[in-house]
């Protein structure tokens, strides 16, 4: 590997915007230290700043910023993951073990490799750390903190030094445990619980901790403990007013509490309880309850129906303000069956029994679902499946507002209304015409349900009184008012596009979307191609409160606030404004009272609104172009004196990166004018004739100011290649409907050699490079052109008539669909077409190719049957054509191993170099590389 990277680092002179002069091409090694920002954390009051500072390659960074100060207070090796007391007095970052320790370690070793837990005051900048923890909380006060220490017992430590491969840390010791004894479920680990004030350093520790959670109103905590036996198992509730004391509330054998969750405001906690004695984890019952304190009251809350029940996963949480306890039910399940064992000589040769020892699964023309479908259905939701209720607290009311009828439901806790939905009538059209749902209103507070639309590919918008719906039909947006019933169009008489005009799929045009509701109800936002406009849902009456049309530039609202139920006209409406001619994306606000835009941010950038703080003004935002990396800025909802917050990869000036991105204007294949963005290599002079690389999918040009990601996988890394001697050239692609190989390839030979034309490309050293989608595009476009002198094509589908069978392993759904209403846009099922189901497959003109192929999949891609790059490297060999195939064992559609990652990434360069640049071509190339297993 040294060698290959050798052959990347010959230095190349260029400068950027700014004065500074770079000389640095960028190597792969360089890319392993670019960072990012995870898991930002803003306190209430928007004064700290937390997140994980994380490279592609290598350990991460926990930094703490002081906003007021705009100055870095913490730097925490390792650190990830940052949490806040609600305070904001404390910040927490879990510390991972450095990556070379879990690099090296072997199996056995990564089982005992424990995190740790780092603490910051953010007004002392006093740390502390302790070691080997599992989990954590902080107290809203920032006064105490409670971990669970991941330690085994003395039998998990005796297994390992025994050279055992497996341990499970759990509760309970079989071999010592009685056979009496209630045993918890396997998975449930209880663990010692510490409890540290952390003003004094005064702490306790409880033995046997399964879940626990701190008061928000009150300085105390639930806590359920598990032992071995079970015999002790106990719910208690721990004070820490003046000492740490404990008061169980429930002492029974085998009992157990899953989920634990404080009022908002009030000293009551919800949580469920059930019990081991029953160790049919799927069919326990957990039982909810409310526990009060100081009164020491316990509550149950029960199902309004009696044979339903609640099971371990139920999911508890409560509304803002605490006037709702979100929960979870379901119906009794049917009594598990038996398993049928060989005891007896008999039984060795009972049918029953033989039979029950079967692996089958009976596939029926009359399911619903084909069986991979329902077996991940089973598995990912339905197994453990539970619907939806609410207990109204003030009224002690139990309300169910899903159900079987109406499985799905979009949770907002803060509602009156939820929008409620069911795909069941529709599982067998999902196979082959794509997804349909019905959908309903529920009324929170009585858990009535109103039909809005049946059958709709669309999702529909509901007002935050319940009373009305929107939805896109028949090409307009459609209000329904939900108390008559009448359903009449919105948009039809207004000259705007309401109906995606860039939609090139065989299915009905779809909308583009909502903006939201005015909080009162009295008004839906609604989008058209550029616009926000609002309509006044007594009078009908249309309002265009943005004036995008003129300039070509799309407004979209941006939510910052997740638990808003629907948009305040007292308060400015955030938005984006993306120009669609010239791609800068800038900030703006929305004045309802004057009815103004206000545009905040802009420039030749792209700008993005991140966060705001709960409880103040202060945003946060990115701002970001393909030579400047999206650092953090701070600044308030005034938007001036903007400050930048974080600096997180100042080596970039240090790199011949890459010349500014231009837009090429291009003629579409029915002669649409289409854009792309070029990116001309580093050091470039006008005139030159450059290699090309063109990375595609469908429409690319609204990345003209993305900065590239900075990680190796299934798709170039840009200024990998605009940095070494390379242009890029990022094109947007239409389709015709039933013939997407020849659009898609006219498209591309006019837009490559728009690149010839304007003097860029050298004729003889344009590669194109695409995955899955973009994979087959290539794949087909070699079969009609020779234009191209090499492809990387990763996942492509080569054979329609095989795929439009084949199965995509990660949902389980026919890939029937894809083919009639789609992505692969043929828009007929395969009796009804098959000329154009072949004429689109590349497998059938192999013997057509001139052009070099490089050609990836993973052997477990889970959308694209990997054997359809089998079928084409086969044909292709068999016609005697240039092809190699790279099977990455044990990779889905998209390179997860990080080895396979740069190892691609590595092999994508040298095919480039060598077929594009002229460099010689490595052994694998050459000779490929015999299979030796040792």
């Amino acid at each position: 590997m040294n060698k290959v990277l050798s052959t990347l680092t010959v230095a190349v002179i260029t400068s950027f915007s700014t004065p500074i002069f770079a000389s640095q091409n960028l190597t792969f090694t360089d890319v392993f230290d670019f960072k990012t920002a995870q898991n930002t954390q803003l306190t209430e009051d928007g004064r700290f700043l937390a997140l994980s500072a994380t490279p592609y390659r290598g350990d991460p960074k926990g930094l703490l910023y002081d906003l007021n100060s705009n100055k870095t207070l913490a730097s925490i090796e390792n650190g990830t993951k940052p949490q806040f007391s609600k305070n904001g007095l404390w910040v927490a970052f879990i510390a991972k073990p450095d990556l070379l320790t879990s690099e090296s370690a072997t199996k056995k070793e990564k089982k005992k490799l424990r995190n740790n837990l780092a603490l910051v005051n953010t007004q002392t900048k006093q740390q502390l750390r302790f070691d080997e923890v599992k989990d954590f909380q902080l107290s809203d006060d920032g006064q105490w903190l409670a971990f669970r220490q991941d330690k085994p017992d003395e039998k998990t430590e005796k297994e390992d030094n025994d050279s055992k491969d497996d341990y499970e840390l759990s509760a309970v010791d079989s071999e010592t445990a009685p056979k009496s004894a209630i045993k918890p479920d396997k998975k449930d680990t209880a663990l010692p619980l510490k409890i540290i004030k952390l003003a004094t350093a005064q702490e306790q520790l409880f033995d046997g901790v399964l879940s626990y959670d701190f008061a928000h109103q009150s300085a105390g905590m639930l806590i359920s403990q598990v032992y071995k036996d079970g015999a002790q198992n106990a719910i208690s509730y721990l004070s820490l007013a003046k000492s740490i004391s404990q008061s169980p509330i429930m002492t029974e054998p085998g009992i157990s509490a899953t989920k634990i969750s404080w009022h908002p405001n009030e000293n009551t906690v919800a949580f469920y309880a059930g019990n081991y004695v029953n160790n049919d984890a799927r069919r326990r019952s957990h039982q909810l309850y409310l526990w009060q304190q100081p009164s020491n009251r316990l509550t149950t809350i029960n199902s309004n129906n009696e044979q339903w029940f609640t099971g371990k996963t139920a999911k508890l949480e409560w509304s803002e303000q605490g006037e709702r306890l979100y929960f979870e039910n379901r119906p009794a399940l049917d009594a598990k069956i038996a398993d049928k064992k060989y005891k007896t000589t008999e039984d060795l040769r009972d049918f029953d029994t033989i039979r029950a020892h079967k692996g089958l699964k009976v596939w029926h023309h009359q399911n619903p679902q084909i069986k991979t479908r329902e077996q991940i259905q089973w598995n990912e939701e339905n197994k453990y499946r539970h619907y939806q209720a609410v207990y109204h607290y003030n009224s002690r009311n139990v309300v169910q507002l899903s159900t079987p009828e109406i499985e799905d439901l979009k949770i907002h806790t803060e509602k009156s209304f939820l929008l409620g939905s069911s795909n069941t009538p529709y599982l067998n059209k999902v196979m082959y015409d794509g997804f349909y749902a019905d959908y309903y209103a529920i009324d929170v507070a009585t858990g009535n349900s109103k039909l809005i639309v049946k059958q709709s590919r669309e999702t529909p918008t509901l007002a935050p009184n319940g009373q009305y719906a929107a939805y896109f039909l028949d090409g307009a947006v459609q209000l329904k008012n939900l108390t008559t019933n009448q359903t009449k169009p919105l948009t039809q008489a207004i000259k705007a596009v309401f109906a995606d005009d860039q939609h090139d799929y065989p299915t009905p045009t779809p909308g583009y979307g909502f903006a939201g509701w005015l909080a009162d109800s009295s008004a839906v936002l609604v989008y058209s191609k550029f616009d926000i406009w609002a309509f006044d849902v007594s009078t009908m009456q249309a309002t265009r409160l943005t004036q995008g049309a003129e300039t070509k530039t799309q407004y979209r609202a941006v939510t910052l606030d997740k638990r808003q139920v629907g948009i305040d006209p007292k308060q400015p409406l955030f938005l984006s404004a993306h120009n669609t001619v010239n791609k800068e994306t800038a900030v703006a606000t929305f004045d309802f009272t004057t009815s103004t835009v206000k545009t905040t941010l802009k420039g030749k950038q792209r700008f993005d609104l991140v966060d705001k703080a709960k409880n103040s003004d202060r945003l946060l935002f990115t701002k970001q172009s393909y030579q400047q990396f999206p650092d953090l800025w701070q600044t308030d909802v005034s938007f001036k004196k903007p400050k930048k917050v974080t600096n997180l990869n100042p080596q970039l000036k240090n790199f011949a990166w890459g010349a500014q991105p231009e837009l090429v204007q291009y003629k579409g294949y029915d002669g649409e004018d289409l854009q792309g963005v070029l990116i001309k290599p580093a050091g470039y002079k006008k005139g030159d004739k450059v290699p090309v690389v063109v990375y595609f999918y469908r429409y690319m040009s609204q990345r003209m100011y993305d900065f590239p990601a900075m990680e190796l996988n299934h798709r170039p890394n840009l200024p990998m290649f605009t940095s070494n001697g390379y242009a890029i050239f990022l094109p947007d692609i239409r389709f015709e409907i039933g013939h997407p190989g020849k659009s898609s390839t006219q498209t591309m030979i006019n837009a490559a050699q728009k690149l010839i034309d304007i003097g860029v490309a050298h004729p003889d050293k344009i590669g194109l490079q695409g995955h899955s989608w973009a994979g087959y595009q290539s794949a087909f476009m070699i079969t009609q052109t020779d234009m191209f002198k090499a492809v990387v094509s990763g996942a492509p589908v080569s054979n329609m008539t095989s795929a439009y069978s084949g199965i995509r392993l990660k949902s389980g759904l026919a890939r029937q669909f894809q083919y009639e209403t789609g992505q692969s846009r043929i828009g007929k099922n395969l009796f009804e077409a098959r000329d154009l189901y072949i004429e689109n497959s590349p497998v059938f003109f192999a013997d057509k190719v001139n052009t070099p192929i490089l050609i990836m999949f993973g052997d477990k891609d889970d959308a694209v049957p990997w054997h359809e790059g089998v079928q084409y490297y086969l044909a292709l060999r068999r016609a005697q054509k240039d092809v190699i195939f790279l099977q990455y064992e044990g990779e889905p559609h998209h390179l997860k191993k990080f080895p396979n990652q740069v190892d691609f990434s590595i092999r994508m360069m040298e095919y480039f170099d060598h077929h594009l640049k002229g460099l010689p071509a490595p052994q694998w190339m050459t000779q490929g590389e015999a299979f030796i297993e040792e």
